[in-house]
């Protein structure tokens, strides 16, 4: 069942409902960072509920066992453990104490893009966050040649398909079981990156949060008919330098959907924000945020157009573990992790994300969707100048309304209501999810459809 959450006013919430804040029930341009950081002066984080904190901190990359938090190697197949989120970066030495301080802000992520400089409206700890010693750098993933067999944990093989995706965290491709453990028609899609890169995260996420049976028994406890999370049936490590996920087919995503020239009309965009709503609650009431929203990391299958899926968690974080929702610390993280054009204030902060940073970046993908364009598209190189029109935006969503609309058809109503509700939320903040999902869902009564309906577009595979 899920845990209590303390909720902004000082009162407690249950994450499963109870009374919300809200009226109703209840293209590329990545400035991708390494990985977690400390800032110089952190205040202690509140140790987890007792009573709530349950099972192994976290699980080995080779077998999937639990394991404690202390544990080097892992009991059960003796691989050794990679490091915990955080030892890696505190063990690290410092690169900035080497350059000059123009050199700083300017290093290199582990994605080859470049890192950009903090905002001049981030607080002090944010600033000096930019600086915190980090991890080094993983081995970029390098792509493999079609038909080249991979094998999991569970000595299952995996034949590499077309490659689909690549440029952002890992590569994504079209695989088929060479095992004889599935039919042979049926097509999977396989993610691979550098053994100790982002997918770690990912992948520990899939074995925390996401595993079938919790995700059917949730669909089941909500009578939803669908929920776009994703089946990982396998996952393990080749040549000793990559980690890779298996996943049922997932499809084409949709930032290369709109890269066809397809455009979103409100039918199909608001069906995909149903879909997408109903995703996050599910993360978030198992302790989870994803933290980067974008059309790269939303599918839809040619082949069965009601499948919408939420994919990419490379950057998801646990805002609420054991119960207890992080504290709102600027600086604490990496500054601008995710994609810069969608990301949320609280991430550019350098804060943890939370429940409404999903929401956030989820309004500026609708917004684009809808218009083509936002505000702060063209500045994409220069992140103080996203930040700035951010800030200015959120505090006056009736002004990003009519910059993005101008001259274009009436402003949906929908959209509009979505974007005050989402941002006034506070950090810690339960949303009123149904209240959300209503906003869209009314309006596609009106045109006869559900959000749980093939989409409204038209691709090809």
């Amino acid at each position: 069942m899920p845990v209590p959450v303390p909720g902004s006013s000082g009162s407690s919430r249950a994450l499963s409902g109870g009374a919300a804040a809200m009226p109703g029930r209840g293209r590329r341009g990545r400035g991708r960072a390494a990985g977690p950081q400390q800032s110089p002066a952190p205040a202690p984080a509140p140790d987890p509920d007792p009573g709530c904190a349950r099972g192994p901190a976290r699980f080995c990359p080779q077998c999937g066992r639990g394991v404690e938090a202390a544990f080097r190697f892992c009991p059960a197949c003796g691989e050794r453990l990679p490091p915990a989120p955080g030892e890696a970066a505190a063990a690290a030495p410092a690169p900035w104490q080497a350059r000059s301080p123009a050199a700083g802000p300017g290093s290199s992520s582990p994605s080859g893009a470049s890192r950009p400089p903090p905002s001049p409206s981030l607080s002090p700890a944010a600033k000096r966050g930019s600086f915190s010693p980090r991890k080094p750098r993983p081995v970029a993933a390098v792509p493999f040649p079609e038909a080249e067999v991979l094998e999991d944990h569970g000595k299952r093989r995996w034949r590499l398909g077309r490659l689909l995706e690549h440029g952002g965290p890992g590569l994504m491709y079209e695989a088929q079981s060479a095992s004889g453990a599935c039919p042979q028609k049926q097509r999977f899609s396989l993610k691979l990156d550098a053994k100790d890169g982002k997918i770690y995260n990912e992948q520990n996420f899939f074995q925390r949060a996401a595993k079938k049976d919790t995700v059917d028994k949730w669909k089941k406890l909500h009578s939803l008919p669908l929920l776009g999370i994703p089946n990982c049936v396998g996952f393990g490590l080749h040549a000793d330098k990559y980690r890779f996920l298996v996943f049922s087919d997932l499809g084409r995503t949709l930032h290369s959907i709109l890269n066809d020239g397809v455009r979103l009309n409100e039918k199909a965009a608001f069906q995909i924000v149903v879909r997408l709503l109903d995703c996050l609650e599910y993360l978030h009431e198992n302790e989870y945020v994803h933290g980067d929203i974008t059309a790269e990391n939303i599918y839809v299958n040619p082949a069965d157009l009601t499948q919408v899926t939420l994919a990419g968690y490379c950057f998801a974080f646990r805002y609420c573990p054991g119960g207890k929702h992080v504290a709102q610390r600027e600086g604490s993280r990496t500054p601008h992790e995710g994609t810069i054009e969608f990301i949320s204030l609280d991430s550019h902060r350098g804060a943890g994300p939370s429940r409404r940073s999903d929401l956030e970046s989820l309004g500026y993908c609708l917004l684009k969707w809808l218009c083509g364009f936002l505000p702060w598209s063209h500045d994409l190189k220069n992140v103080e100048a996203v930040v700035e029109k951010k800030e200015k935006y959120k505090a006056d969503v009736t002004c990003l309304l009519r910059q993005c609309f101008i001259g274009q058809r009436a402003i949906p109503d929908a959209l509009q209501r979505y974007l005050q509700q989402v941002m006034a939320l506070e950090y810690e903040e339960k949303p009123n999810y149904e209240f959300l999902r209503q906003l869209f869902k009314k309006p596609l009564e009106k045109m006869k459809a559900s959000a749980y309906d093939s989409v409204a577009i038209t691709i090809v595979p």
